[in-house]
């Protein structure tokens, strides 16, 4: 079953995928412990020739306006 994301994680995606350098990305969504906070965790693959740890930083950079008080962020690479 294809669950459709959510108008805010679609706007993640959009954002991360406007980084140069992401070749693909991914995000999901989890309820945290006890099910108050919840965990967000962005995957991003690095296009050719493009530093995965500042690629990482910049994708970092650029979704932090979208970050909640009650959210954990995590960030990570695709694997290829």
């Amino acid at each position: 079953m294809t669950q459709e994301l959510s108008p805010r994680m679609r706007r993640m995606l959009e954002i991360v995928y406007a980084v140069d350098g992401v070749a693909a990305a991914r995000v999901w969504q989890w309820p945290g412990d006890g099910g108050l906070s919840k965990t967000i965790a962005i995957a991003v693959r690095p296009a050719p020739r493009t530093s995965p740890q500042e690629l990482l930083q910049r994708v970092e950079a650029a979704v932090a306006g979208m970050r909640e008080p009650d959210e954990e962020w995590e960030f990570g690479l695709l694997e290829t």
